[in-house]
């Protein structure tokens, strides 16, 4: 592919990586922290995304006027991100603006002042924030999964917190968390496009290489996904609902076979599920599977959102489907198309810096090192049809179901029986 990788440890024990992409015009960077709303205390929860929030509101150096007058004037764009388990700041910039994106994001992240006057501000933002997503009822549904799946666990967190805990966080309390956590040997700044290793080091060692080093190491809790029935009940012309199901860790060796399995199922137009429950049966517009995963654990989860008459025939085509992927052979070359799908999605993805950036982060993140693409591309030509089968045997297990649904039904319509799959 004509790209070129590469590994910095500094001093301090922060990672530098970088993959030269010499035919690329623009260049992405981004500083990933080992930290997020499953690292989080249930009083902390939310504080991540609140950190994450404020770091953009001025520095000892610029204003947020400024900070965003600088990213704008060379075309650039610079952002950031919170997820369950790491929190991200990056920028996407022609290559030549590199040294500017580096100079931003350090300053960002060293000499943000957390001013309490924005911290109020920015408080306000989250709370709207939040009511966003609750009015969302195609995105609430998916947090109201997530906490009834993983119980009192932090991946069940709601990654934007509560509003009470979000009304409750002081200046103080966020300032300490940042310090606590944003610590050298949790921090991972990854690169990628038409840049040159050794100068990014040069760029970013004069600053990041000066945090001080930490020994400190916060252990995190293997979670265990809950069987449960949910149902939020909610004045809504949609049902809308999340049946999921035990999935795989993001490293495990068989995972190549459950995105197979996820392709097939409901992984886009031709997917069995958007065929059958939208296509031929007319029953929702918005129907598909995907897999949350995670350093240690994993789902399997389907989403539809139907009208509350069609939600049983719905749930009836899932556990169907479910059933057919157990013990059926697969129809018409699927496994062969699923594969095709699944390589042209990796390689059409390899042509954005910023994509290739988050590549670099996520595998050193999970697989503490570096996959080739062409390494990928094998795993996925590998998958054979019986290991699928076993999976599928494994997942699809009654014991493992976890439905939640929102929209105007009551208990007594959720039948229990549907779920005693032969």
């Amino acid at each position: 592919m004509g790209s070129k990788y590469q590994k910095t440890v500094l001093e301090n024990g922060i990672k530098v990586i970088t993959e030269e992409i010499p035919y690329l015009k623009s260049a992405s960077i981004g500083v990933w922290v080992i930290t997020g709303s499953r690292d989080e205390e249930p009083h902390e929860n939310g504080i991540s995304h609140f950190i994450e929030h404020l770091m953009f509101k001025g520095t000892e150096r610029r204003t947020a006027f400024e900070i965003a007058r600088e990213i704008d004037s060379v075309g650039g764009s610079l952002n950031a991100f919170t997820g369950r388990e790491y929190t991200c700041f990056y920028a996407k910039v022609i290559d030549k603006n590199l040294p500017l994106a580096i100079d931003l994001l350090s300053d960002i992240f060293l000499h943000s002042l957390i001013d309490p006057k924005d911290v109020e501000k920015e408080r306000m933002v989250i709370l709207q924030e939040i009511k966003m997503v609750e009015d969302t009822p195609d995105d609430y549904v998916h947090d109201l999964f997530n906490r009834a799946c993983w119980g009192d666990h932090p991946l069940g967190f709601p990654i934007f917190g509560t509003t009470e805990l979000v009304q409750s966080f002081s200046r103080d309390q966020l300032y300490q968390y940042l310090k606590e956590n944003y610590q050298p040997e949790r921090i991972i700044i990854c690169a990628a496009g038409n840049l040159k290793h050794h100068e990014v080091v040069e760029w970013i060692e004069p600053t990041f290489g000066r945090i001080p080093k930490s020994d400190k190491v916060k252990e995190r809790r293997r979670p265990n996904a809950m069987s449960s029935v949910q149902l939020l009940k909610r004045d809504l012309e949609q049902v809308h609902f999340c049946l999921g199901t035990k999935g795989l860790q993001y490293n495990h060796s068989q995972r190549f076979s459950s995105y197979a399995l996820n392709t097939i199922l409901g992984g886009g137009m031709s997917s069995r599920l958007f065929q059958e429950v939208r296509e031929n049966r007319g029953l929702a517009y918005s129907v598909y599977s995907y897999l949350p995963t995670y350093i240690d654990s994993g789902l399997f989860v389907v989403y539809a959102g139907t009208s509350g008459k069609s939600f049983q025939e719905v749930i009836e085509l899932i556990l169907k489907e479910f059933k057919h992927l157990k013990k059926d052979p697969f129809r018409n070359r699927e496994l062969e198309t699923a594969k095709e799908q699944l390589k042209g999605n990796l390689m059409l993805s390899l042509e954005s810096s910023d994509n290739l950036m988050t590549r670099l982060a996520k595998n050193e993140i999970y697989f503490d090192s570096y996959l080739p693409v062409e390494s990928i591309l094998q795993g996925i030509e590998d998958v054979k049809e019986e290991t699928m089968r076993s999976l599928a045997n494994e997942f699809f297990d009654q014991r493992y179901f976890c439905l939640t649904v929102l929209g105007a039904m009551d208990e007594k319509e959720i039948d229990p029986s549907l779920f005693n799959l032969p």
